[in-house]
């Protein structure tokens, strides 16, 4: 998966630093942060690499998601641990890099970030979204270098506290996305089963309806209609016979019914799933949220047909308890699979949100005051 190479190279990316700063600065106080940097290394990289657990552990379902937060904090702890061992001049060059992350992961209002944007501000670093940082005096750079300096312990632990932020964030995320996948399984399962005891037992809820005119029935189903028959207690005509009307439906039904009620409804969700992707911005994360929220519809499309043609068979909307036509039957099943869009689309709304909480980067950025 990409989130496995990405973990591989960012981890030879900071143990490539770390040997950097060995060499041109070595220091034997050093050593417990360079032995702690190759702990934290090794660490993710055994999760990139799904490393055997110990003890090993016969049944391990998502394991994917702790893999990802494993390999996650380790890379940031061991970011967090170059960041007192490099030299300040290098900090300084990476201070905007930090400044937006600390921006993205920190609301307004936390001290931490206060204090950080305090910092860059008394460096000089200009930040077209925070006026109050634009106006900064002219710093020479030995200034700057002693600045970074002496807030060294602040910067590394405000960092450290925005990597923290955002990687719970992503457990949120990851939450959230649980419970969509299992509510997907639940709803997929209960369409599987209601499709099952139809296909076996056609009569315990059959979708049938018995349009009547003139005193003449008929029972229609999804696949299947009756020939015009008298309901019993309607007066007999000729050449038509007068048949109970539970008999009608118990033979014109079909194992088949429900398993093609579900089928419309489902395609129907599937063409609502393709407008929700359709409306949904695009997503860096690595849990797959969008995708999971596309496949809630699809079962949910399945039963909500089902359920739209069940209350309409107990009469619950009038007027519209007597479809005449099998197609109609059908029809209708594709307009309730479509509808499932009313209980969905508040899902959608709130992956989205969960969504934007994580991707702090990717949101608007107010642009500058005008002059």
């Amino acid at each position: 998966m990409a989130w496995r190479e990405g973990t591989l190279t960012r981890a030879a990316e900071l143990e490539a630093l770390c040997a950097w700063v060995q060499r041109s600065n070595p220091r034997s106080d050093d050593e417990a942060l360079v032995l702690a940097i190759r702990r934290h290394l090794t660490a993710a990289r055994e999760a990139a690499r799904v490393a055997r657990l110990n003890p090993h552990r016969r049944f391990r379902l998502f394991r994917n998601g702790p893999l990802i937060e494993r390999a996650t904090s380790n890379l940031d702890a061991a970011e967090a641990h170059l960041l007192n061992l490099l030299p300040p001049a290098y900090v300084l060059g990476q201070m905007p890099c930090l400044l937006r992350h600390v921006q993205c992961h920190l609301p307004p209002t936390d001290p931490r970030r206060q204090e950080f944007e305090a910092i860059t501000g008394r460096l000089g670093i200009r930040d077209p979204d925070h006026p109050q940082l634009r106006d900064s005096v002219a710093v020479t750079p030995e200034a700057k270098l002693r600045i970074v300096d002496d807030e060294r312990r602040k910067i590394v632990t405000i960092v450290r506290g925005a990597s923290s932020a955002a990687l719970r964030e992503h457990v949120r995320l990851r939450s959230f996305r649980n419970v969509v996948v299992a509510t997907t399984v639940f709803m997929t399962a209960l369409a599987i089963a209601v499709a099952v005891t139809g296909f076996l037992h056609q009569t315990l809820f059959p979708l049938c309806f018995a349009p009547e005119e003139t005193g003449i029935a008929a029972v229609v189903c999804p696949t299947n209609q009756s020939g015009p028959f008298i309901p019993l207690g309607g007066q007999p005509q000729p050449g038509i016979p007068l048949r109970d009307i539970d008999d009608v439906t118990a033979e014109t039904a079909r194992p088949q019914d429900l398993i093609v009620v579900e089928l419309v409804g489902l395609t129907a969700a599937a063409i609502a799933s393709a407008a929700a992707i359709r409306r949904m911005k695009g997503s860096s994360e690595r849990y797959g949220l969008p995708v999971a929220l596309a496949a809630l519809k699809l079962p949910t499309g399945a039963v909500t047909a089902f359920l739209g043609l069940l209350l309409m068979r107990g009469q619950f909307i009038p007027g519209l308890s007597a479809l005449d036509t099998s197609a109609q039957i059908l029809a209708w099943a594709l307009v309730f699979g479509y509808a499932q869009q009313l209980f969905t689309r508040l899902v959608d709304q709130q992956g989205q949100t969960v969504l934007d909480s994580v991707r702090g980067a990717d949101r608007p950025q107010r642009g500058p005051d005008p002059a």
